[in-house]
């Protein structure tokens, strides 16, 4: 299992000194089966073990779905079509699954994003930018020789990157001039991959998932605020790092995803809850997070092998927060 793929399962639960106090065949079972050792009810002393709410409801249901070629890395979606990057590839879909281009890329790719029809891919020490066909129009290396980029956003005024290893966020005009280093006025902890960043409405927001936090900073890099609370209830994030994934929600709120216990949640850029709308059994189980883009009026989520769509369900849609919701929502359509 590669470090980053262990990191962004077994770092959910880590708490103080937990790998120190890990030996023999806890330590191999960190490694072979992370599920069993940090979720069994079988867990070593000082485990936390997370439970699911089962009396959840979730107001989407899933509509339909496909099959990546491998394990995804990481997705997007722009206009009509989902970009998914599995090890060595990038491919595009259609909303149903049909495969419209793909073309092959180096096997350490972190993360990408669209911004005027190009593709940006993000790799621990450098970011590559691609036409849909696949074509490598520039790049350039990261600003610090001990980089390990985890994810990055593109508008307009730049391409920002989270580095895990500087516990920053690296601001680059769109040619990859180096702009600036921006830094969290409380302090970035960082204890896994899970180093999530997007932009929306001129601001930029990413976590800091060590503090259990989402961060909003201008584009400039002035910190505007933040949000956040520990707990496993709905509403708060569990863990030593979380959230995991930091997406819009297509009408000024913010989607966030767990791991650990998986679920995707709506908050309103000020940190009002809004709602829990996909729980771990919607999902399709598991602990690790799932990757989510909104697509118009539906919610497209990507998580091992597999992209599922969902749509809102007004049959059920009232049993819930989101129903209740009376901000406008492309997703309720």
């Amino acid at each position: 299992m590669e470090r980053r793929k262990f990191l962004k399962i077994s770092g959910s639960l880590a708490v103080g000194g937990l790998f120190l106090s890990v030996v023999g065949r806890n330590l191999w079972n960190v490694f072979k089966h992370p599920d069993k050792l940090f979720y069994d009810s079988k867990r070593p002393q000082g485990f936390t073990l997370l439970k699911e709410d089962d009396s959840f409801v979730s107001p989407y249901r899933r509509v339909y779905g496909f099959v990546a070629s491998d394990d995804i890395c990481a997705m997007e979606t722009d206009g009509g079509s989902i970009y998914i990057a599995t090890p060595n590839n990038i491919s595009v879909y259609g909303l149903s699954g049909e495969l419209q281009t793909n073309f092959t890329t180096p096997s350490d790719l972190r993360d990408i994003t669209i911004c005027d029809g190009l593709i940006y891919a993000l790799y621990p020490t450098r970011i590559e930018v691609y036409n849909r066909q696949g074509d490598l129009l520039r790049q350039w290396e990261a600003c610090s020789d001990h980089s390990d980029y985890c994810s990055l956003t593109v508008c307009r005024n730049g391409v920002f990157v989270t580095d895990a290893a500087n516990k920053n966020i690296c601001k680059y005009t769109l040619d990859g001039t180096m702009v600036r280093f921006i830094q969290s006025p409380k302090g970035f902890i960082v204890p896994s991959y899970c180093f999530a960043i997007t932009s929306m409405d001129g601001k930029i927001f990413c976590s800091n998932p060590g503090r259990h936090l989402v961060e909003c900073y201008s584009e400039e890099g002035e910190f505007l605020g933040d949000f956040g609370k520990v707990g496993t209830v709905a509403g708060a994030f569990s863990g030593c790092c979380n959230p995991a994934v930091l997406a819009p929600a297509g009408n000024g709120e913010l989607l966030t995803s767990e791991k650990g216990i998986p679920r995707i949640s709506c908050y309103g850029q000020d940190g009002r809850f809004r709602g829990v709308l996909l729980d771990g059994k919607a999902l399709g189980g598991g602990h690790e997070a799932y990757d989510v883009r909104v697509m118009k009026d539906k919610l497209v989520v990507a998580g091992g092998d597999k992209v599922s769509v969902f749509q809102y369900d007004k049959r059920v849609s009232q049993q819930t927060q989101c129903g209740q919701c009376d901000k406008d929502c492309p997703l309720r359509m």
